[in-house]
């Protein structure tokens, strides 16, 4: 059997909707005598009932052929056209032919309800194609939205790939452009360098395998990377934490710290005598707030908006509240939403 040919248990349902309409026909075509004369009663509700199958296979295959035919949503005037024509058809053939056989039996009908008879057939057959039109319809408009919904989480991922592409070789470039200054200054500080440095460019290449990541790891993270600025920098850096430990389990994009960080110290002088802080904190809204103390560089640094704008990119693609930059008191600050943990 063809696939478009096949039978659902909705094709069913309609059919049981419409049996009534046997019955009604049967008591316009008998009269009162349908339901005094138990014999009559029995028989013609077998033979009209064998009608009605054949009817409900006929057509309702009828009108599959249509959907396969004219499937797309705009040849809706086709298919219904169409198979209003092949109803109107076959009950126009078979309900004489029912009429004939009622006749050959002997049966006591009435010739002149033959126009009520074929309007019942009309008005249930109107009440059958909009049933199953309605079906097909809600089906279609169901896989269109499944085929936008997949398309926009196709298109999400490839945005998310970009984003994640431009990080990699981003923290690289500025973590070899470290590395190289402390070798002329500290062979030895220069090696623990590199050896930490591989450590958290491991993190980075696992946290580019996923579009979110725990705030308890991303902050463990971040300490190892801000051991590496403490390296370079010495008491001219610091980082302090002040987490709330029931936040530790939401959510936020991969690396959005170590970006924010690394935006800090790369707009900003880091000194001894001008030290650069970094607090991490969060609020009672599920809000993470990373603030870091304004003293810019006198010339400015040419910015290629990987950092804050690949953030705010991140948060919109997610379909997530967009984060909040502020400055005032001569500081700093982003207010990151986190995420729950149900959020993927």
């Amino acid at each position: 059997m063809k696939k478009w040919a096949k039978f659902d248990r909705y094709d069913f349902l309609i059919y049981l909707l419409n049996s009534p309409a046997l019955f009604i026909a049967n008591y316009v075509i008998f009269g009162s005598a349908y339901y005094r004369d138990k014999t009559l009663f029995v028989q013609t509700t077998v033979i009209v009932n064998c009608w009605g199958a054949v009817v409900f296979i006929v057509l309702t295959s009828w009108m599959k052929y249509m959907r396969y035919r004219y499937g797309h949503p705009d040849h809706f005037g086709n298919r219904l056209l169409y198979s209003m024509l092949g109803y109107s058809g076959f009950m126009l053939a078979t309900i004489p032919l029912v009429f004939g056989l009622f006749d050959w039996l002997g049966y006591p009908y009435k010739p002149e309800t033959l126009p009520w008879v074929l309007m019942i057939g009309l008005v249930t057959n109107v009440v059958s194609a909009g049933c199953h039109e309605a079906i097909f319809t809600y089906y279609q408009l169901r896989e269109s939205n499944r085929r936008e919904f997949e398309l926009k989480q196709l298109h999400m991922m490839q945005q998310m790939d970009v984003l994640k592409q431009q990080v990699n070789p981003h923290f690289l470039f500025n973590s070899l452009n470290s590395l190289i200054a402390l070798i002329g200054e500290n062979p030895e500080q220069a090696e623990r360098f590199a050896e930490e440095l591989s450590s958290v460019y491991r993190y980075v290449l696992r946290a580019n395998e996923q579009d979110l990541t725990d705030l308890d790891a991303e902050l463990n993270f971040v300490q190892s990377y801000a051991h590496l600025l403490r390296t370079r920098y010495g008491n001219g850096f610091s980082l302090i934490t002040e987490i709330d430990p029931r936040f530790k389990g939401y959510k936020l994009p991969s690396l959005t710290l170590q970006l924010l960080v690394e935006n800090a110290v790369k707009h900003n002088v880091v000194m001894a005598s001008r030290p650069l802080t970094i607090r991490i904190q969060t609020d009672a809204l599920a809000n993470l707030h990373i603030t870091n103390n304004l003293q810019r560089k006198r010339q400015g640094v040419l910015s290629n908006g990987v950092g804050l704008n690949n953030i705010l990119a991140k948060y919109d693609i997610l379909g997530q509240p967009q984060p909040v930059v502020s400055e005032e008191a001569g500081q700093f600050r982003v207010a990151l939403p986190l995420i729950a943990a149900g959020v993927k």
